[in-house]
């Protein structure tokens, strides 16, 4: 087929290639499945093959990706040192030093066409590889090419944070985009089709027509994957057999792959030659090295058409043919793995997934380091006990560093009483330890305490282990959520010294930051400075998990025992989650933008905090204890607006502490609690919540800023308690009438809506102030409640406020909100109007939110009418 309208695409990789001649250069050819990027990139490289040397490597969709997928393929074709750092599973720096002294060989004629194809489907560790590339490129002789698939490339997606690595001034995006309506109607009566049918059916993707007009017969709807099937059945017994054979290999089938799997049949090439002719299959790769169908699109239809058991035999064929050939081939054990899994054989995902997971965890690929293991855990039943119980831990590791924190604990268990029935104490110890740690995680702090006490009993009566260490560590933790800081910094030296003595560098640096963590909630400021300088020390020494909780305990501490919401605040959690990511340790985000919803709400970024939240909660695997932020903040914003769910809201989160000793997560709770109440004018249910929370703060917190927070709503619900001496100084300004002071201070730190607060209270200026503070958040309720404070002080001259009946913005609508409702009285759906505005479905939501609290209505109908009847819109 001829390259329809991608001249231009071309051309813009060419002047490309030629620009890198000056310095390294980046092309990302993104667009959705079937537009034909990897046609474009395929004949940009046959046409640069004389100028350039063409380095080629795809990323598969495998059940679990391999890692460094594409660095395998380009070091099976450059051989050398990287092929032999690839195959010794070297660590990251080694691969990549590697392969940049490949690119910058000056014995090489021509410089490096480097191609990754299908980078949507990358693994982390390939990620990882990329950005590191993508930060030297401008000082290597070498042209990146990256293609992907931008509609399955969503905002959380992690290929985003690497295409936002790339240097922008030598960054380009080629677009290959759909073809004109003009061809595909040419197109399509040269082919005698119904030119509009083709269009309907197709649109301007050129695979979806090319597919069409191959088949003039067949007009369904669905026609695209019955035509492959159809083909498909037309085809030889032989024929058939090597289609559905391609089909369980994702991407592409290598020559040697083909060859070996149907070699015991005596079919030889032949069917090769039939498939092709057919338009089943197509010569795959830049070279045409092996086989595959036009796109991954019709594979997936073809596997899906098969039998079970069919696809099974196919799977079993082709891992019998890569263990044959997978010393010679350097074969991925991710490979194996996946084949092995499709063809339902337990022995052999046992043989491959613990290596696979192995040399995922290795490369930092700890989503499909977790797949793999998990995987195995499924079979270990077939291990020795001590096998058994070496892989489950493994497993158990995986599962917490990725999120998947229910499984974790179910494998630690089972590690546990695998290591009892072995007699291996100490083990046993170290597995309840986790036990413990997870059951935290679930909110049962209780639970938690006794299971790591029973751990440390058991530990205890045995020489001295770093099981023990690891255990005391635990116990300085259990007792830093609880704010007990005389037991945190007891079991944390216990901890610290007993993994001195045996050289447990990693729990060593663990308990040392839980003793700065617990002076850091005490107010010593300089155990902030100390958990960074911790998190770099223990990053250098490969502790990667001991420094990722250093950053999230520094991050996560800054809304509530540090009270600070200004630029240092966000780049606290910017930091910390660019490293989590990095590390491919999405367990921890969670609880981490949990407190960061809670950092956006105070500094008055209602939209952002709602994001933040919500985006915590959609998770499906959630803790409890990661629970408590998100729906604390989407309550108190849904309270300020006059939301009815409010409260259901905050006695969920106030469930969700219940059995959690962390006055970090009930303060807040308690806090939003009582500011409801105080709205509703039910101040004596506000001082009983907040006395209540003050007496478990007094017991386990001296934070100055948790007390003083919880010290100054009680005086707003008209408590006459004594002041707590730790309050804060903000809030004891507050408490006190020191408007101006407090309100400066809050400034400062950036809290917004502490402001706003602070400023109603002030002279009929500052009030005024507040006011508008308030107006702009649709924070409806604070803002009735400030008026008439205001005028029982016998202020004369109070704000309206929004005016709904002659502002061009009667209801008190931000900019957005304006434009939010004018397309919601079109009759636009959130998804449309996310497209025209260019804005997250789920932020569109919570400006409808927004839009529907601020005009007094409950449906986006009467929203529309409402728009209409104050003059809204035009």
């Amino acid at each position: 087929m001829d390259l329809w309208e991608r001249e231009g695409a071309l051309v813009a990789l060419e002047g490309e290639l030629r620009r890198s001649a000056g310095g390294g250069r980046v092309a990302l050819v993104a667009g959705e499945a079937g537009i034909g990027k990897s046609s474009v990139v395929t004949e940009f490289t046959r046409r640069a093959a004389t100028t350039a040397r063409v380095l080629w490597g795809a990323c598969d969709q495998l059940v679990t990706p391999r890692a460094l997928g594409p660095l395998h393929d380009i070091g099976r074709a450059t051989g050398g040192v990287l092929a032999q750092r690839l195959a010794d599973t070297a660590g990251p720096q080694e691969i990549y030093s590697a392969f940049l002294d490949e690119v910058t060989d000056p014995q090489q004629r021509h410089r490096a066409l480097v191609v990754v194809e299908d980078a949507h489907w990358a693994d982390e560790a390939t990620l990882d590889w990329l950005t590191f590339l993508g930060r030297r490129i401008t000082r290597l002789p070498v042209l990146l090419v990256v293609t992907y698939r931008d509609d399955e490339v969503g905002p959380d997606h992690p290929l985003r944070r690497v295409l936002a690595a790339m240097p922008t001034d030598v960054t380009s995006r080629v677009v290959v985009p759909p073809l004109s309506e003009e061809r595909v109607l040419e197109e399509a009566a040269r082919a005698g089709r119904d030119p509009r049918l083709v269009r309907r059916l197709a649109g301007g993707n050129p695979l979806l027509v090319t597919e069409l007009l191959k088949d003039p017969g067949n007009d369904a709807p669905t026609a695209v994957q019955d035509l492959i099937l159809d083909r498909l059945r037309h085809l030889p017994a032989a024929a058939r057999d090597l289609a559905h054979l391609v089909a369980v290999v994702p991407t592409r089938t290598d020559d040697w792959l083909v060859a070996a799997a149907l070699e015991d049949r005596g079919d030889g090439v032949a069917p090769v030659d039939v498939a092709i002719a057919a338009g089943v299959l197509v010569p795959a790769g830049a070279t045409g090295d092996g086989l595959g169908y036009r796109h991954e699109i019709l594979r997936q239809a073809v596997e899906r058409s098969m039998s079970p058991t069919r696809r099974a035999g196919m799977h079993a064929a082709v891992l019998a043919a890569l263990e044959g050939q997978g010393a010679e081939r350097d074969v991925d054990p991710g490979r194996l793995v996946h084949h092995a899994l499709g063809a339902g054989d337990p022995d052999a995902v046992l043989r491959y997934a613990e290596v696979a997971g192995d040399l995922a965890a290795r490369q930092g690929a700890h989503r499909e380091a977790a797949a793999h293991y998990v995987a195995a855990t499924e079979h270990a039943h077939r291990l020795p006990d001590e096998e058994q119980a070496e892989l489950v831990d493994h497993a158990a590791m995986e599962c917490y560093l990725v999120g998947r924190f229910q499984e974790s604990l179910d494998l630690w268990r089972r590690g546990a009483d695998l290591r009892e029935q072995t007699g291996d104490l100490e083990g046993m110890g170290n597995d309840l330890g986790w036990v413990g740690r997870l059951l935290w995680w679930a909110g049962n702090t209780a639970q938690a305490l006794a299971v790591s006490e029973h751990a440390t009993e058991v530990l205890e009566a045995l020489p001295p282990s770093p099981a023990l260490a690891r255990v005391y560590g635990q116990l300085a933790r259990l007792h830093l959520t609880a704010h007990r800081a005389g037991d945190t910094l007891h079991f944390g030296q216990k901890s610290v010294d007993l993994a001195k003595e045996l050289g447990d560098t990693g729990t060593y640096l663990h308990s040392r930051m839980a003793m700065a963590t617990a002076r850091a909630i005490k107010g010593d400021l300089s155990a902030v400075t100390d958990l960074a300088e911790l998190a770099v020390e223990a990053d250098d020494a490969g502790y990667t998990e001991v420094a990722a909780r250093a950053l999230i305990n520094v991050a996560s501490m800054t809304p509530d025992e540090l009270a600070e919401y200004g630029p240092v605040a966000v780049d606290r959690f910017a930091t910390c989650e660019r490293y989590v990511r990095r590390h491919d340790m999405d367990g921890f985000l969670e609880h981490l933008n949990g407190a960061r919803a809670r950092m956006h709400l105070e500094r008055g970024d209602w939209t952002e905090a709602l994001s933040y939240a919500d985006g915590v909660l959609a998770s499906r695997q959630i803790m409890p204890m990661n629970a408590v932020l998100p729906l604390m903040t989407k309550a108190r914003v849904a309270a300020a607006r006059g939301a009815p769910d409010a409260e259901q809201l905050l006695l969920e989160a106030a469930a969700a502490t219940a059995d959690i000793e962390d006055i970090a997560m009930q303060a807040p709770v308690a806090d939003g609690l009582a500011e409801l109440y105080i709205w509703r004018g039910e101040d004596d249910k506000a001082r009983q919540v907040l006395r209540d929370a003050l007496v478990m703060a007094g017991r386990t917190s001296q934070n100055e800023f948790i007390v003083g927070r919880l010290a100054w709503r009680l005086h707003q619900a008209g408590g006459d308690d004594p002041l707590p001496e730790v309050a804060a100084a903000p809030f004891r300004d507050m408490a006190e009438g020191r408007w101006a002071e407090a309100a400066a201070e809050w400034g400062r730190r950036g809290a917004t809506y502490l402001r706003a607060m602070a400023l109603v209270e002030g002279d009929e200026t500052a009030a005024a102030e507040g006011l508008r503070i308030l107006d702009g958040l649709g924070a409806v309720k604070p803002a009735e409640h400030a008026r008439a404070g205001m005028r029982a002080r016998g202020m004369t001259r109070v704000p309206r406020g929004p005016r709904r009946s002659t502002a061009s913005n009667a209801a008190g609508l931000t900019e957005r909100e304006a434009e939010v409702l004018a397309l919601v009285t079109e009759g636009l759906t959130n998804a449309e109007i996310s497209r025209r505005l260019t804005l997250s479905p789920k932020t569109v939501g919570h400006h409808i939110s927004a839009i529907l609290a601020k005009l007094g209505v409950s449906s986006r109908g009467q929203a529309a009418a409402a728009a209409h009847r104050l003059d809204l819109v035009p």
